[in-house]
């Protein structure tokens, strides 16, 4: 199977997602794709742009495939229309990593409706649809419903069900490989490490996490502390203050580029933990988990679908229920398996397969 792929945003988890299909998938994949950056751009533009490229290279003319794979970013409308004539009767696949109605925004900015409609028009205009999570496609038909209700002298009747019935969940493939090998490497700290391995911003509800920390240190309940994840210029102001209060319990304290280096250092904690106000899927706290940390999740988001109960917590019982993780420790290798091995890339290959290779197109 030979497969076109259009990635207006080539970085993060879209671009890990693209290695691990080219990795492990068994087809020839052709990558369009542009940097990580200026995503409102992206999605407005990035579909004349890319048929652009396609008309005018003669690489392409006259070049056929199998199949025609967006991200959510596209706006496969648009691109439909736009496509050189041999390519725009080729199914064509969508796969979901957020969508803009329940995309987190800065706290100065407005939403803007319309990026919520181009992903409504791109599910629309797509043969097959995939969600990284149930929360992922629930939350984007709830955001449809919520503004088409708005809609004057227009109906757009039925447009539910059919999204419905084209999509499926696909949880995207993760590749344990390098924190398997780091785990062999452990070396046992105590006291026991709590994890934070989140994106620095608001949505991510640090606030709540050190608050509750600096109410287990008052009380003296021993742990350390080590703080990963990306931070931009815009970083919520209680991470600075964290850094002075817990100085003295702080293992690491910041952004771990090298990919071996991050592992390593989650392979060093105990208990990892979100706060979260936001997640579509959750990679990190699922990595934490391969490294042996003890996951502590909101009970609500995709964590639903990942976590058992155990490894839940009502906000007015975090406190109570992160004393608990503590005192309980770190997981045993097998258990840290058990809880992740259904989201690799060799558990998952079967279904993308089919996602790919059915014939109901």
């Amino acid at each position: 199977m030979n497969i076109l792929v259009f990635e207006p945003y080539y970085g993060g988890s879209h671009k890990a997602f693209l290695a691990g299909l080219t990795r492990h998938l068994p087809y020839t994949f052709d990558l369009l794709t542009l940097p990580p950056h200026s995503w409102k751009w992206r999605m407005r533009l990035a579909a004349p742009h890319f048929a652009g490229l396609l008309a005018a290279d003669r690489r392409y003319h006259g070049q056929t495939y199998d199949r025609i794979l967006c991200s959510s970013l596209v706006d496969v409308a648009v691109l439909r229309g736009m496509l050189p004539s041999h390519l725009r009767n080729i199914p064509l696949l969508t796969y979901f990593h957020e969508n803009q109605f329940a995309y987190p925004m800065q706290v100065s900015e407005a939403r803007d409706v319309h990026f919520g409609l181009t992903n409504l028009t791109s599910a629309l205009a797509s043969d097959r649809l995939a969600f990284n999570s149930r929360y992922n496609l629930d939350s984007f038909l709830s955001g449809c419903r919520n503004l088409l209700a708005k809609m004057p002298d227009m109906s757009l009747a039925g447009y539910g069900e059919a999204i419905r019935a084209k999509a499926t969940i696909l949880h995207p493939g993760l590749d344990f490989s390098t924190i398997d090998t780091c785990s062999r490497e452990r070396k046992a700290v105590r006291p026991p490490v709590l994890v934070w391995n989140h994106r620095w911003e608001h949505d991510k509800n640090p606030e709540l996490f050190f608050r509750t920390l600096y109410g287990l240190a008052e009380k003296g309940v021993p742990f350390a502390l080590m703080v990963l994840g990306e931070s931009f210029r815009n970083r919520p102001p209680v991470f600075a203050q964290a850094a002075e209060i817990l100085a003295e319990r702080i293992i690491h304290f910041g952004y771990a580029a090298d990919r071996r280096e991050y592992c390593r250092l989650l392979c060093q904690g105990d208990i990892a933990v979100s706060t979260a106000n936001h997640e579509f899927y959750g990679i990190a706290m699922l990595e934490a988990v391969r490294a042996g940390c003890r996951p502590l999740v909101p009970d609500r988001l995709s964590y639903r679908e990942l976590f058992a109960p155990a490894f839940r917590y009502d906000e007015a019982d975090f406190s109570r229920k992160l004393r608990l993780a503590l005192e309980a420790g770190r997981l045993e290798e097998q258990e840290a398996h058990t809880l992740t091995d259904c989201f690799s890339w060799p558990e998952l290959l079967g279904k993308y397969q089919q996602w790919f290779e059915e014939e109901d197109l």
